[in-house]
């Protein structure tokens, strides 16, 4: 297997490739990437919820980048491509993936919302860990994951060159090995092919985004 097959492998484990049908919520996680503000916008056109949750303070990544939350910058973006203000709820304060859940959890009840069934957008990097957390944090809600429809290659640019993305997915996917066992994740079933590339890429200097 080569360094750019391994890349491959891990990035196409990663996609859930969830089939989507239409919701109560449609959930933005924040990150660094305004693409998922798009694919937001792109699935409430396309009549997939009602009602949108930004969520996502300042992270490891945008806190150096953003000068602002996330949820308000993916909120400015979907406004612009065409959503109502009036639709989004914004949730500003997390900073990481279990916050996230916490913190929209806590705004949805705070409104009297009975949400039970969402659509979770993200990066294509985090659709697992994303399902994964909020199956484990948040077990009664009924969750499809989605990303920006891209490939490994469109997906990366100056923001995301491809050689930080593979630090990226090399360290979400090491915390889908170990979060389960310390309460943060659902278990995932990981074939040894992901796992050998893993190890392939670790070998090869890809470690700037393990656990510390």
């Amino acid at each position: 297997m080569t360094l750019d097959e391994a890349a491959r492998k891990i990035w196409d484990y990663h996609l859930m490739k969830h089939e989507l049908e239409p919701r109560e919520l449609i959930w933005a996680l924040g990150s660094l990437d305004l693409r998922v503000a798009d694919r937001v916008a792109e699935l409430w056109h396309a009549g997939m919820a009602p009602l949108i949750v930004m969520s996502g303070g300042l992270g490891n990544f945008t806190a150096e980048i953003f000068e602002r939350p996330e949820a308000d910058l993916f909120a400015e973006r979907a406004i612009e491509l065409g959503v109502p203000e009036e639709v989004i709820l914004i949730e500003n304060r997390s900073t990481n993936t279990g916050e996230n859940v916490k913190f929209t959890r806590a705004l949805l009840e705070s409104r009297g919302s009975e949400i039970s069934r969402v659509i979770a957008v993200q990066k294509p990097n985090m659709e697992r860990r994303t399902f994964a957390t909020i199956s484990k944090q948040w077990p009664e809600l009924h969750v499809k994951v989605t990303s920006p429809k891209l490939a490994l290659e469109e997906y990366c640019n100056e923001v995301v060159p491809k050689e930080m993305l593979i630090h990226i997915m090399v360290g979400d996917l090491e915390r889908i090995m170990r979060y389960p066992e310390m309460g943060f994740m659902t278990e995932q079933e990981i074939p040894n092919q992901v796992r050998q590339a893993f190890h392939l890429l670790v070998d090869a200097g890809y470690t700037g985004h393990l656990i510390q």
